[in-house]
């Protein structure tokens, strides 16, 4: 049967609706031997569908992947240039999307998968998956600059954050180690408030996605989800 492109890549793991209609809008799917477009229709029983010219498959085996990305990596299954992917540091065959992005210099857990449908849940606002970050500033926050993380403010580019719970964790040197948690992704939304209200920040880690913990996995490690960890995503609720 046929459906949209941008379902059918969501379902694969290819991130949200949005994301996938990103992909489309940039050229990187195609449709056999077409370019796909938005509105764009196809049976995935029947017609070849890729990104970036790597095919889905119709009855890849979901699989959920933790990673713990270290820094300098692309949270992204590729890149037009050499550097290197998450996807490189999981040598797995089959569609694995990475769910949650990370900035290249941010570090911590990520999860990769092929199910779309807990892709979208980790992913959309509504759903308030809670992740908790380790944040390194460069200062020793007043409490004034921790108020005023803590109650959300508005970003240079104009995005209002919700509150955060933040609080600290150790004094190291002349900087700070903070424990930051928060229910939004908003692009390098830590580092631009950290700027906005003048604690510059030096490193991120993220160790916490719902209810799932990075551990003790190293830089560059990863494993297999368990299916109580999977069952546990999936019935998050804050």
């Amino acid at each position: 049967m046929e459906e949209r492109v941008q379902k059918i890549l969501a379902r694969a793991g290819y991130g949200s609706r949005r994301s996938c209609e990103q992909l489309i809008s940039e050229g990187r799917v195609k449709i056999n031997a077409s370019v796909a477009v938005l509105g764009s229709k196809a049976d995935i029983t029947v017609d070849k569908v890729s990104v970036d010219g790597r095919a889905i498959s119709a009855s890849e085996p979901l699989m959920y992947i933790m990673l713990y990305k270290p820094r300098n990596v692309i949270s992204a299954v590729s890149t037009p240039d050499s550097r290197h992917t998450v996807r490189d540091l999981v040598p797995l065959p089959g569609t694995l999307y990475p769910v949650g992005r990370l900035d290249v210099d941010s570090e911590g857990l990520l999860i990769l998968t092929n199910d779309g449908n807990l892709t979208n849940q980790l992913t959309h606002p509504r759903y308030e998956h809670e992740k908790e970050y380790r944040v390194l500033v460069a200062r020793h926050p007043d409490p004034k600059q921790l108020a005023a993380w803590q109650r959300g403010l508005v970003l240079e580019d104009g995005f209002q954050t919700l509150p955060a719970d933040v609080s600290i964790l150790r004094k190291e040197g002349k900087g700070t180690w903070l424990a930051v948690k928060m229910r939004e992704g908003h692009k390098r939304q830590i580092r631009e408030t950290g700027k906005v209200i003048g604690l510059p920040v030096v490193k991120i880690i993220r160790v916490r996605m719902g209810t799932l913990l990075i551990g003790n996995l190293k830089p560059g490690q990863w494993r297999h989800l368990t299916a109580q960890e999977v069952e546990s995503l999936k019935n998050y609720k804050k």
